[in-house]
């Protein structure tokens, strides 16, 4: 996958190229990383590419022809390797927020040219006649778009097929599935008085499964019990559901026994 970035810290992008997934990833040439500086496609001596806003105001506003030209120059590399689906994506806090199912989307692309803001805001033309998409990562503001740039890329590298190690990896996430993902243990099997699960060391997969899945339930329903209601079920996951429910159950009533059989006692 191809990514161009319009930014003005090309340096902070170090950060997806050299290390972790992200920098496999790109040495392996399984991603494509390209910065664009706006600076380079001004044409006065102070390479300017902000202002004052139009009606008064504090903070200043990128200029859209740098931008512009920027953009033009990051299509023409992606036209130049024949790449058809690369649309413009503005990191904006006005944006669409990014979820699983919206990662999921990107990823169909060839690549994507992430233009990323600064000050307080981008000129709004350049918006309305460049911008395909914009995508925000939470309802807060940040001092730039990169951060947010360096999220979305990180997000939609990870998903790319043969980046991970196990690609079953990136399908067990929190969110893959509709839900949040369930504890994850290693050794040692004890660890400051607390064990792990029996379940985990049994060696019986479908055991191992049911009780991930109901460990994720669990934690969803605990945690982010407003997910649960785009969650689709499989039958097994159901049954298990249903099993889970009985056995609770019988427990409940096997402690109010004990409790009344110890009352009669006393």
């Amino acid at each position: 996958m191809w990514f161009a970035v319009i930014t003005l810290f090309p340096e902070m992008f170090a950060s997806v190229r050299d290390f972790g997934i992200t920098g496999r990833a790109i040495s392996r040439d399984q991603v494509s990383l390209t910065c664009v500086n706006p600076r380079d496609f001004t044409h006065d001596a102070y390479r300017r590419v902000d202002d004052r806003p139009c009606g008064g105001g504090p903070g200043m506003v990128m200029l859209a022809e740098p931008l512009a030209d920027a953009i033009r120059h990051a299509k023409s590399l992606a036209v130049a390797q024949g790449l058809l689906s690369v649309p413009v994506v503005y990191l904006s806090p006005q944006g669409q927020r990014l979820n699983e199912a919206g990662v999921k989307a990107l990823q169909q692309y060839d690549g994507m040219i992430l233009l990323c803001g600064r000050y307080e805001g981008i000129d709004e033309r350049l918006i309305q006649l460049y911008v395909d998409q914009e995508w925000s990562i939470g309802d807060y503001v940040l001092t730039g778009g990169e951060l947010p740039a360096m999220v979305l890329m990180d997000s939609v590298i990870r998903r790319l097929p043969d980046v991970m190690g196990d690609n079953a990896s990136a399908e067990q996430d929190s969110f893959v599935a509709g839900l949040l993902d369930c504890p994850h243990y290693t050794k040692p099997d004890k660890f400051e008085g607390l064990d792990v699960p029996d379940v985990l060391k049994s060696g019986h997969h479908l055991k191992i499964e049911k009780w991930r899945f109901l460990q994720s339930m669990a934690r969803t329903e605990k945690r982010r019990p407003e997910l649960l209601k785009d969650v689709v079920l499989s039958k097994q996951q159901k049954k298990w559901i249903a099993e889970a429910s009985r056995e609770a159950a019988a427990t409940e009533q096997n402690l109010t026994k004990s409790k009344d059989l110890k009352y009669s006692h006393d």
